[in-house]
């Protein structure tokens, strides 16, 4: 029987992911100065003020105040008007050392032996039913918002685009469960003053349906069949979106981990990743277990997958490992002869994860606005700027569990 799914996703000047943002920028130039660095930072945004709050182990010594004004920069909170200002917001620091507790759990002699910095489950999740192997709902959704952003740096077509902003896809799925229509699309975007609530509707709605739209479809072509002209479109329905951004709500890190994943498809264990240095397998073993279930769903070896994988702190080796194909297994091989070909094949101590995905460097600023996957692996040079004015420039692979390097030995291993 035909059914309904949805997925949202939200924009970088979200309150929830200007506090991501600040936080993997946080480290990555933690890690740029000292590669071993141990972090874990959270923050918080509200109107005119930014709090930075963790604990950190690392030789390095940084300005985190210049870091976070950056981000807000980089976002667009530039403007007075809008109550949280990247040069005038107020930001406190209460960064602390990490405890000793939990890094003598973490820290070994031998660097393979480096235990989970943290219990917990964590999934990895695929489908072929987009070419890089996400779920289109939230796919289409990420998509959206990265146009209108486009759209608001331009400032040419839509000029009053402020930077806080939510979209939300709603597909049709067949009897084969494959989608084959969008039903419903939601943008909400916070905007300049109108003369009247009326003026604005109308003029958002316009713009949405006649600018937006198709700019989506004629870059991402292979989704234009799935419009129609019987969409239901809301453009901001509850009105008025002026006030915005952290002074229309506090925004905190970790509280988009679904918009971060699969949208509501799969499964999530619950911890967030950004402001996490890769010893905790929160982030490192979900980007792991994502690698996991793309590669085998590219060789071919199932439709969907869903891959599991939990830890006690303080241990290396993996409590479990499962992997669950929903029935859609193309091979004479049951889920659990899966897993275990699956823990053969990817080792899934955390140092090997760090080594295999190269989880050292500092690649998560990219990962913290419109999703940690499904997105391009390329070769980037970033450039830090130390306390003392010193320039280092650091070339990065980003985004190394979205590759498909492992399809090969995943076909050899189950003779494919």
């Amino acid at each position: 029987m035909p059914y309904l799914f949805t997925s949202e996703s939200v924009s970088e000047g979200h309150p929830d992911k200007v506090a991501d943002q600040i936080s993997d920028a946080l480290i990555d130039n933690f890690l740029a100065f000292d590669p071993e660095s141990k972090v874990a930072c959270e923050t918080l945004v509200t109107t005119g003020q930014v709090v930075l709050a963790g604990e950190v182990k690392s030789k390095a010594y940084l300005d985190v105040q210049e870091i976070a004004r950056e981000v807000i920069r980089r976002i667009g909170y530039v403007k007075s008007e809008y109550m949280f200002e990247a040069n005038s917001c107020g930001i406190l620091s209460a960064i602390h050392e990490q405890s000793s507790d939990i890094n003598q759990g973490v820290a070994r002699k031998k660097k393979e032996d480096q235990g989970a910095g943290d219990q917990g489950m964590m999934f990895g999740y695929a489908t072929n039913e987009t070419d890089d192997y996400m779920p289109l709902a939230l796919d289409l959704a990420h998509k959206l918002l990265i146009e209108l952003a486009e759209l608001r740096r331009e400032n040419k077509e839509i000029k009053y685009l402020r930077p806080d902003a939510k979209s939300q896809v709603t597909l049709e799925y067949n009897d084969n469960n494959r989608p084959v229509r969008i039903d419903t699309i939601v943008v909400s975007t916070q905007h300049d003053d109108f003369d009247t609530e009326e003026k604005m509707q109308e003029k958002i709605r316009k713009d949405i349906i006649n600018i937006l739209i198709p700019r989506v479809k004629k870059k991402y072509k292979k989704y234009a069949h799935l419009f129609n002209n019987k969409i239901r479109y809301h453009t901001n329905p509850t009105g008025k979106f002026v006030i915005g951004g952290p002074h229309g709500d506090t925004g905190v890190t970790g509280r988009k981990i679904i918009v971060d994943t699969y949208g509501g498809k799969g499964a999530h264990g619950g911890g967030a990743f950004s402001g996490k240095d890769p010893s905790k397998v929160d982030r490192s073993a979900a980007y792991a277990t994502r690698h996991i279930a793309k590669n085998l769903v590219a060789a071919g070896v199932a439709d969907e997958v869903l891959v599991q994988v939990s830890y006690a702190i303080g241990i290396a080796r993996p409590t479990s490992i499962n992997v669950d194909t929903f029935g859609t297994a193309k091979i004479n091989t049951t889920d659990a002869e899966i897993s275990k070909v699956v823990e053969e094949l990817f080792d899934m101590r955390p140092y090997f994860i760090e080594k295999r995905l190269k989880l050292r460097k500092p690649i998560y600023s990219e990962t913290a606005a419109y999703g940690h996957m499904g997105r391009k692996p390329k070769k980037v040079t970033k450039t830090f700027i130390a306390p003392g004015g010193k320039v280092k420039k650091i070339k990065v692979e980003l985004f190394t569990w979205e590759k498909l390097d492992m399809v090969k030995q995943v076909r050899k291993a189950f003779n494919m």
